[in-house]
């Protein structure tokens, strides 16, 4: 039997907000940002891995600081106060919208032997479902934590919980559930 090993991934969340839609997302980041801060410390307390994965604004650099930097204003401070990387976290920039693409992802996920991806984050209808999808013909296993994703647009939301549920074979389940525990207490940290 394959051993689960879980790895968190955070999506988008050090975000400046500054486009059409962004004050409405920048609500509904603040509104999840402390579901996905409760997985996290359970993450950080067992020291399995949590990786965030960012737009690069291009700057092109890996660099969190001047990101964070760049992204610090009135819509994401809410979300700041609740939820950044930590220093045993690990950062990663993406391109474009799947976490997969262009990155060095799946190279860091099979160093870490990650078997099972909790995906969280912003847009649910974009970049958390464009991830899902290559995370899924990757062969890893999907759970959605459906309080922490968000889209400017709840129905867009929903439409992309269904597809990664129906199609993806991903666990849709609230960042309360049972499940979330079954996989942090039951996985070991990765070696």
């Amino acid at each position: 039997m394959t051993q689960i090993r879980p790895a968190l991934i955070i999506i988008d969340m050090i975000n400046n907000f500054d486009f059409t839609h962004g004050p409405i997302l920048a609500k509904k980041a603040a509104r999840i940002a402390g579901s996905i801060k409760n997985i996290k410390n359970q993450f950080n307390e067992r020291n399995l891995p949590v990786i965030f994965i960012n737009d690069h604004y291009n700057l092109w650099q890996a660099d969190l600081h001047k990101i964070i930097d760049l992204c610090t204003n009135e819509r994401s401070s809410p979300v700041f106060e609740l939820l950044l990387p930590e220093e045993k976290d690990l950062f990663l920039i993406k391109p474009k919208h799947s976490a997969f693409y262009g990155t060095a992802l799946n190279t860091l996920l099979h160093q870490l032997k990650v078997t099972t991806l909790i995906l969280t984050g912003i847009a649910g209808n974009i970049c958390v479902l464009f991830t899902a999808n290559d995370a899924y013909m990757r062969e890893y296993e999907l759970l959605v934590p459906e309080d922490c994703i968000a889209s400017a647009d709840d129905n867009d939301n929903q439409y992309a919980l269904t597809m990664m549920e129906n199609v993806l074979k991903a666990r849709i389940h609230p960042s309360t559930d049972e499940i979330y525990q079954h996989y942090i207490i039951y996985s070991p940290p990765p070696s």
